[in-house]
């Protein structure tokens, strides 16, 4: 762990407005300590580009994650479900329009199936955009006796293993932005151009119901849906005539691990005075940075943007109360997502006493459920991949917890493509081990592929429908 008093670049970073009554700046974060720090080999490089990046336009803006910060207030009351998902680690190499379609699409056809199962609207938020940065557990890696720095996102530094890729280089920051904002500007077209139309998107679904060999299985869910939109259609609804049938609201997140890059794109809104972090409308803090005095949460606790926190099983329930304090002292409704990544075999003994301390404590958070992180396994080959039937097992503990509890379940967290990729094992498809080489494409963690990520949302969706009770929630006013 280092200090960075002195960040390479720091003298020459932007001058910053005044610094507010508690003390936060954009740049405070510097003077705390910080871990996952790439080691750039030359600061007046690294000035330059962050330099760069704070005259560039903001990748969003304020508005769009007040409206995301009201919708996730929605799900914190049980009154909306949250769909996160997409890549582990984008990649500057699979910057393609079929690419960012596909995993959009995937999203789309599972939040329709959610939507159903939860009679609830369901929040959409992808991990696209700017989600380059990758939290290591060692700063080296060692292949035939030769030690180089570790891959760190394509936003630091290249994957391959070779001493020239694996030096960071500020200069891809500087890709990573025009990536994100090619990919925001493609999202938006897709989101309301047209391409989000909700019985195209059912039409999809019939399409993967018929090649699944658990056809039977899913044919219930995908038919009730479709009598529904036909009735919708015979009063008139169509997409057409109704906006909401035709577009949709899709917002994009990231984890904040580079902080250079996210305070060279952080600005101020013009219209309350408040600092927002203008990469994604979501940024979260990771297991390996969530330290109380460490520089990643000194950096999200001034952002105004709705922000989260992984929740691993070594989290203590007075450190949690600690870095909700720190993070959302006001409890304001939207503010904060607590995201559950404990593995199939801890959740069900870490959990409850962390939801518990939250409820006593009279918090009001959103949780949602990682089940990807804890349940990466490596093969006989060691190759990395999880188990599908973990995935589910986590995300049933997860909905058990919390009705024991009497708290609100609030979404899923998911890592997947829209790509037919081998990675997870598992599934109606029965991947196995030695099915991983067929499409094994990811540079980091494992991914639930196209068919995969569709199963699981209608197996989650019958899970959500035979939970519902009428019980009436208190409401929440969003800020």
């Amino acid at each position: 762990m280092t200090t960075p008093t002195a960040h390479p670049g720091h003298a020459h970073t932007p001058p910053t407005h005044a610094a507010r009554r508690d003390g936060w700046r954009p740049e405070s974060w510097r003077t705390h300590p910080i871990r996952q720090v790439p080691a750039y080999p030359d600061p007046d490089r690294l000035a330059a580009v962050e330099a760069k990046l704070h005259a560039y336009p903001p990748l969003v803006f304020a508005g769009e994650a007040r409206r995301l910060r009201a919708a996730l207030a929605e799900a914190a009351a049980g009154r909306a479900f949250v769909l996160q998902g997409g890549d582990c680690a984008e990649s500057f190499g699979d910057f393609t329009a079929n690419v960012i379609r596909d995993t959009f699409r995937v999203l789309l056809q599972m939040a329709v199936v959610l939507t159903f199962g939860a009679s609830l609207p369901v929040v959409k938020l992808g991990r696209m955009a700017g989600q380059f940065a990758k939290p290591r557990s060692s700063d080296t890696e060692t292949i035939g006796g030769e030690t180089l720095p570790s891959y760190r996102g394509d936003i630091v530094n290249g994957a391959d293993f070779t001493p020239e890729a694996r030096v960071p280089d500020p200069r891809r920051m500087e890709q990573g932005y025009f990536q994100s904002a090619g990919t925001l500007n493609l999202l938006r077209a897709f989101a309301s151009g047209g391409y989000a139309d909700l019985n195209e998107v059912h039409r999809w679904n019939l399409g993967f119901v018929e090649r699944s060999p658990l056809a039977d299985r899913y044919r219930d869910i995908a038919d009730r849906i479709d009598e529904t939109l036909a009735f919708m259609n015979a009063c008139g609804m169509t997409s057409i005539t109704t906006r909401d049938l035709r577009e949709t609201d899709f917002y994009v997140s990231h984890e904040a691990l580079l902080l250079p890059y996210e305070q060279a794109l952080t600005r101020i809104d013009s219209t309350t005075g408040d600092w927002y972090a203008c990469s994604a409308h979501f940024l979260w803090i990771g297991e390996r940075t969530r330290q109380i005095d460490g520089a990643h949460v000194e950096f999200l606790r001034g952002v105004r943007n709705p922000i989260g926190l992984k929740v691993g099983p070594t989290m203590d329930p007075d450190d949690l109360l600690r870095l909700i304090d720190i993070l959302d002292p006001e409890d304001e409704p939207g503010r904060l997502t607590l995201i559950s990544r404990m593995g199939a075999d801890k959740v069900a003994q870490r959990l409850p006493a962390l939801v518990r301390a939250t409820r006593r404590a009279g918090r009001h958070a959103l949780w949602l459920c990682d089940a990807m992180h804890g349940n990466t396994i490596s093969t006989v080959a060691k190759v990395k991949t999880r188990s599908f039937d973990a995935i589910l097992s986590e995300v049933r503990d997860f909905f058990d917890v919390h009705a024991a509890e009497g708290t609100v379940a609030g979404g899923v967290h998911v890592e997947m493509t829209g790509q037919n990729v081998t990675e997870c094992i598992g599934g109606a498809h029965r991947l196995t081990e030695a099915d991983l080489g067929a499409r094994y494409e990811t540079f980091c963690d494992p991914r639930l592929n196209a068919e995969q990520s569709l199963e699981l949302a209608f197996l989650l969706a019958a899970e959500l429908k035979a939970r519902r009770t009428p019980r009436a929630l208190p409401a929440v006013a969003a800020q």
